[in-house]
């Protein structure tokens, strides 16, 4: 019997990473559920997983603390032998539009850039050299944030640019043994966005994309993790991509100006 498929996927206790996780399990990979406040979830998700027929680990770790980064590899290799996929899912944010600017201050940036941008260096530092005896795959997950300049604040803004660029370089450096793709989600349909702009706020902006996009619906977590899993664990070919998942929001919106006859 050939061996499964092993992936390591950060921040899958919740949103796109659980999502990934499972979508994974589903497609035969032995599964490393990581989380770092989210326990309850992260067992979730485990359970899942589990049920769609995968070996599962279960470890708190944050991904801003190398050592962190560096156990999670070391686990999975140890239990399995390989890491075949490594997805970066964790991420964090601030709140804030240019009227609270005041309030971002370094600390704000640093906590910010420590996750999702030092954090994804870390893993895949951590994850190298058994990705590249599997001839594996990394996917980041990004944010048209970091392509278009928008988001839910400048530190996060400029964590994601920062991920897309290094998404770039990590591509030519590992090639030709480690694809190294982004995926670029809109807005995305879980809890996150509601918790850090409330209840509200979120059901307006949602409205508002769904009604300027050109496909007219914002993306669930399973949407993204779908891509993932393409990029993962096909998509033989590509490296060095950074997928827009945004309903075509990039295009400016869903009617074009008309031109006067």
């Amino acid at each position: 019997m050939a061996q499964r498929k092993v992936a390591l996927v950060t921040g899958s206790g919740t949103g796109v990473g659980a999502a990934t996780a499972l979508a994974l399990a589903r497609r035969g990979y032995d599964v490393l559920i990581n989380y770092s406040r989210s326990e309850q979830e992260a067992k979730a998700s485990q359970a899942a997983c589990r049920e769609a027929g995968a070996d599962t680990l279960l470890l708190r770790g944050d991904v801003s603390i190398d050592a962190d980064c560096r156990a999670l590899g070391q686990a999975a290799a140890r239990r399995w032998g390989r890491i075949d996929a490594l997805v970066n899912s964790a991420g964090v944010s601030v709140f804030g539009a240019a009227s609270s600017w005041e309030a971002l201050d370094a600390a704000a940036f640093q906590r910010v850039l420590a996750v999702n941008t030092v954090g994804t260096f870390q893993m895949v530092r951590a994850c190298v050299p058994h990705l590249k005896a599997a001839q594996g795959a990394i996917v980041n997950v990004s944010s048209i944030a970091g392509s278009l300049g928008i988001g839910s604040s400048v530190p996060y803004i400029a964590s994601k640019g920062a991920v897309n660029a290094m998404t770039l370089h990590l591509a030519r450096e590992l090639a030709p043994d480690i694809r190294v793709n982004a995926v670029c989600p809109g807005l995305i349909t879980s809890p996150w966005f509601a918790r850090g702009i409330g209840e509200a706020g979120y059901e307006k902006v949602k409205a508002s994309y769904e009604r300027n996009a050109p496909l007219r619906r914002a993306s669930t977590p399973e949407d993204i993790a779908e891509a993932i899993v393409w990029l993962a664990d096909g998509a033989r070919t590509v490296t060095g991509e950074l997928v827009l998942l945004d309903s075509g929001m990039h295009l400016g919106g869903s009617r074009p100006v008309a031109i006067p006859k």
